[in-house]
């Protein structure tokens, strides 16, 4: 009867245990989902679109290129006997880079100055014939004919010879040589010499939009500083303006700038263009640090019933602190300006005071 009594003990204190158990476990599942359901309201600081007055002034983007840039290549034919001119040297116009071997193009010039003189000599005698009949008007007509024929060899010569000294054609800075001393140039065969740039002047290439092309004119000053060149800046000049659009519907303009002494610019540098308008214009902003992305692809995160949804905007001009929208959100829509990083499409939010 004891032994009885001791396992019907032992079953009710292992049942009351369970359900301890179970119940314990029940309360702590129902904790953690409402800890859970509680964790998935992101804390964020709301914003709106501005309706503001901005300045017409507009920035836009390029590239520089040289003015001027010129593949140099071989017009006489012989082997290169000096090299004056290397890789990243400057030159000057007129400055002689090379010297090619010219022993055959002394004598060519030789023979034919004196083809030309006896030529001059023929002709000055048949002159002297004519008067007594002794040779025929052909024979004087041949005469004049073969100066004319040697004349022009003569200058041939002469401009041939003058090429064995390879001369720069412009100002500029080497970018790349392409021959060296016992090279042998064939002047049939395109031989390539010397890659010039004239970095002097540079010319800025941006694309502006239809409205932006509007506020735009020929000769018109503007202000450019290079994208690597810290604050730096330079004057600018507009030189040319498309005359038809892309396929971006954007239109190219062309400014000319002027290096410094240093030549600080280099062709191939991202540089920006800053084109001043006295007037104003109603325009949507918003603070630049609720942009999401880069200014090229943004997004905002739009909250609506308190759940954040990410959404494409286009964007126009952009200060430091604040950036123009054109479109994708509207006056009155809350956007999140700040905690965005640890938002997902359609997560909950909740806004900070």
């Amino acid at each position: 009867m004891k032994k009885l009594i001791y396992i019907l003990v032992a079953v009710l204190l292992i049942g009351g245990v369970a359900y301890t158990l179970n119940k314990n476990k029940k309360e702590m599942t129902e904790a953690a989902a409402v800890a859970e359901i509680k964790s998935e309201a992101i804390p964020v600081t709301l914003t709106e679109v501005q309706n503001a007055k901005l300045d017409k002034s507009f920035t836009a983007q390029g590239n520089f290129r040289p003015v001027q840039s010129l593949t140099l290549m071989a017009e006489v034919s012989g082997q290169i006997q000096r090299v004056y001119k290397r890789k990243g040297d400057k030159v000057r116009a007129g400055e002689v880079l090379i010297q090619v071997e010219d022993n055959t193009s002394s004598a060519n010039l030789a023979t034919a100055q004196a083809n030309y003189q006896r030529a001059l000599k023929d002709l000055e005698r048949m002159k002297n014939l004519i008067a007594g009949d002794a040779v025929t008007k052909r024979q004087l007509e041949e005469a004049q004919i073969n100066v004319n024929s040697t004349r022009a060899q003569l200058v041939a010569a002469r401009q041939n010879q003058s090429n064995a000294r390879v001369t720069a054609p412009i100002n500029g800075e080497i970018n790349e040589m392409y021959i060296e001393v016992g090279s042998y140039l064939n002047a049939n065969a395109s031989t390539k010499l010397y890659d010039i740039v004239n970095v002097d002047r540079l010319k800025l290439n941006v694309k502006a939009s239809e409205a932006e092309v509007l506020l735009i004119n020929r000769g018109q000053k503007v202000k450019v500083t290079a994208n690597a060149g810290g604050a730096q800046e330079y004057e600018g000049t507009v030189t040319a303006i498309g005359a038809a659009a892309d396929a971006s519907l954007k239109f190219d303009v062309e400014i000319e700038v002027k290096n410094t002494a240093n030549n600080n610019l280099r062709a191939g540098m991202y540089g920006t263009a800053f084109f001043p308008v006295n007037a104003q214009r109603d325009a949507l902003l918003l603070p630049r640090e609720a942009i999401v992305g880069s200014i090229q692809d943004p997004s905002v995160w739009v909250v609506n019933n308190n759940k954040a949804n990410l959404r494409k905007v286009k964007v126009g001009v952009v200060t430091q602190d604040q950036v123009e929208i054109l479109d994708g959100v509207q006056p009155n829509e809350k956007i999140v300006q700040s905690g965005q990083i640890n938002l997902r499409e359609g997560i909950q939010v909740t806004a900070l005071k």
